[in-house]
């Protein structure tokens, strides 16, 4: 991957929260980089002058959110080139790795705005697309639901429709990812110091997406079977792309970030208890009436939920979602408080 290192740190989305955390001396010696990729064991990054892949080894070894990630800012000695220090973020997307929830997968890292893209086909999924907007909830970063693929709906607006109701103020756009006037209205949210990221299931459209923002080809498309409308892995690392501009494209006064991820089979919720809060404050506005306040909203006296569902003021598949979502968040946040703690006594040891 080419990019240009006669970008300005302004240009890479610098801002005075990373500079107040660099001292004078560090300046002297080191220099601040963006992780543009990762890769096994390495990170390509780009600062002003530089271009390279460095070793993503910290010299004091932390926890699983301590490496680097797409997006982070790091501090790298300017003659070795080797990595000093990892800055403190804005914001880390981050879940429990699929089909091992000890370990955590970081995603992305200094994110302003986060694309959920969906396919208006068997992929609409609305218990998946509340999953990725507790995500950005906890996170503290605004979602934008891109709705792709409208061709694939007898009534894509009612899916719009649909998706609004998800969250109180949701911002949902329809588009053809492979129509630049149809694009032009994401090209908005990626200005100059922006930083995007697209997450959502393979072959919902987010390389094309990319693609059609950046004004090229670059990366490789694959088409969804039609039996399921699954598709296959396009993207396979998750990385950084520069919106230059294009005489025909959208992105012509861009100057922003997208970071592209693989797609998403699986999805598991951890330590996001305020996102679930955020998303579904229809329902847990209601649980505040409640008779008991452990009330478990089971088969209590006096529960406000099951009220509220018999009178038609709660949808009973919505708080069904919403009970899912808090007990996986509960179990898979104790596991992570073991492993912290266990790792806490290790530490003390030694």
């Amino acid at each position: 991957m080419m990019m240009s290192s006669d970008l300005t740190l302004g240009q890479l989305s610098w801002r005075s929260f990373f500079a107040k955390q660099v001292s004078v001396e560090q300046s002297q010696n080191c220099q601040p980089v963006r992780v543009m990729s990762v890769h096994r064991g390495r990170v390509t990054v780009l600062g002003e002058g530089i271009e390279e892949s460095i070793s993503s080894s910290l010299p004091v070894q932390g926890g699983a959110e301590d490496r680097p990630t797409v997006g982070d800012w790091l501090l790298i000695n300017r003659k070795s080139r080797t990595l000093v220090r990892l800055l403190n973020r804005t914001s880390l997307f981050k879940r429990p790795a699929p089909g091992d929830d000890r370990r955590v997968q970081l995603i992305a890292a200094n994110v302003d705005t986060l694309f959920i893209v969906s396919s208006c086909d068997q992929d609409f999924n609305v218990a998946r697309i509340e999953r990725y907007l507790v995500l950005a909830g906890e996170v503290g970063v605004r979602p934008v639901l891109v709705l792709t693929k409208g061709d694939r709906s007898p009534a894509p607006k009612r899916l719009v429709e649909a998706a609004r109701s998800l969250q109180s103020g949701l911002r949902v756009e329809l588009v053809d990812g492979r129509d630049p006037t149809s694009a032009v209205r994401l090209a908005g949210y990626c200005g100059l110091g922006e930083t995007v990221a697209l997450v959502g299931s393979s072959g919902v459209g987010k390389s094309t997406i990319v693609n059609t923002l950046k004004g090229s080809e670059s990366i490789a498309t694959q088409a969804v079977r039609e039996d399921d409308g699954k598709g296959r892995h396009t993207t396979t690392v998750r990385e950084m792309h520069r919106l230059t501009g294009s005489a025909n494209g959208p992105a012509a006064d861009g100057g922003g970030w997208l970071v592209d991820t693989p797609g998403m089979r699986e999805l598991q919720m951890s330590e996001v208890a305020s996102g679930v809060t955020e998303v579904f404050d229809d329902v847990t506005a209601v649980t505040l009436d409640c008779r008991f306040t452990n009330c478990t909203h089971a088969d209590e006296p006096g529960c406000a939920i099951h009220l509220a569902m018999a009178v038609g003021d709660l949808d009973p598949a919505r708080v069904e979602r919403w009970r899912k979502l808090a007990r996986e968040d509960a179990e898979n946040s104790g596991v992570v408080a073991v492993r912290r703690f266990r790792r806490g006594k290790s530490s003390n040891r030694k």
